[in-house]
């Protein structure tokens, strides 16, 4: 008999998700995602394309957690339920409809960095390896038995995009690898430790900006965390906004000065942070404008500005 189910989905995990799905025969009934937000940089796949692609109905409801969706989800009738990167928590009545079990993709490897946004909240903290997670779905989030996982590595100078590009894949082999025997209900589950990880919260712009008393790894992490798409690490050179996007520690050694300071050498831009280490920073905008050490030589000379 064949397989069905209802996904929720979004992203490019939702994409690559999906496309596991069909490509083991399950019959998808319904797909549930989100309307693109017009302030949001969409530099992702879209899962509703896909749908149409395989003429899969497709809802976009501001809330699934309605009478009116769970009408919906009753009438597709699912064996299984799976959500792959959808943003919105699903509650007991949704979770309850598919007999044979509700399951979540995360992009981390439990217990660590259960909740939103565990990309951004890895390199933040410097982890060296991430992944993603096929678990069980509860009200709670994220803390489901798991089925299987995948880790990626986070390279020291890897931005969030391509860290997530990697879980990605490791989402995509995680599901092909546990999908037949989750299938044949001969997959096991294995409890989580929670007392291992912890939760962490969305992230907004603001909590972008750069503490320039931390030492330089602690600034590059907070930097390649929420380099483009995501908003950027942002500060003020004398006296204006900036965006720093790209950096590279040179060095974790001391050095003597009075404040944090953006100075050029060498034809390269360097910042002294707070306690002394220096970051080399390779992409910056000023106001809104790309500069460079020839800019900021033009701009400023050899007088170096203060970064706050």
């Amino acid at each position: 008999m064949m397989a069905r189910a209802v996904v929720f989905a979004y992203h490019n995990v939702g994409v690559r998700c999906l496309e596991v799905l069909l490509a083991h025969g399950v019959e998808i009934s319904l797909v549930v995602t989100h309307e693109d937000n017009p302030n949001e940089a969409i530099w992702f796949d879209s899962v509703a394309q896909l749908a149409s692609l395989h003429d899969i109905p497709v809802i976009k409801p501001t809330d699934p957690n309605t009478d009116d969706v769970l009408h919906q989800i009753k009438a597709a009738q699912p064996d299984w339920l799976f959500s792959f990167y959808y943003r919105h928590m699903l509650k007991a009545p949704l979770l309850t409809v598919a007999p044979r079990g509700a399951y979540n993709m995360h992009g981390s490897l439990l217990p660590k960095y259960r909740g939103r946004v565990p990309v951004n909240w890895a390199i933040i903290h410097g982890e060296i390896e991430t992944g993603a997670t096929l678990h069980v779905m509860n009200e709670k989030p994220d803390n489901g038995a798991i089925i299987d996982q995948q880790s990626v590595p986070i390279l020291p100078n890897d931005t969030a995009q391509q860290v997530f590009e990697k879980v990605t894949t490791a989402a995509e082999l995680t599901l092909y690898r546990c999908l037949p025997a989750l299938l044949a209900g001969t997959a096991q589950r294995f409890p989580q430790d929670l007392s291992q990880g912890g939760y962490f919260g969305g992230r907004k712009a603001e909590d972008g900006r750069i503490d320039w008393a931390q030492p330089a790894i602690v600034i590059h992490n907070l930097v390649r965390a929420v380099a483009p798409p995501y908003p950027g690490a942002h500060t003020c050179i004398a006296g204006q906004p900036a965006r720093i996007l790209r950096t590279l520690v040179v060095s974790q050694h001391l050095v003597t000065t009075a404040m944090p300071t953006l100075y050029m050498q060498d034809n390269k831009l360097f910042a002294n942070c707070g306690d002394g280490s220096i970051l080399r920073i390779v992409e910056l905008e000023l106001a809104g404008t790309p500069l460079d050490a020839a800019g900021f030589m033009q701009r400023f000379g050899h007088t170096p500005q203060t970064l706050a």
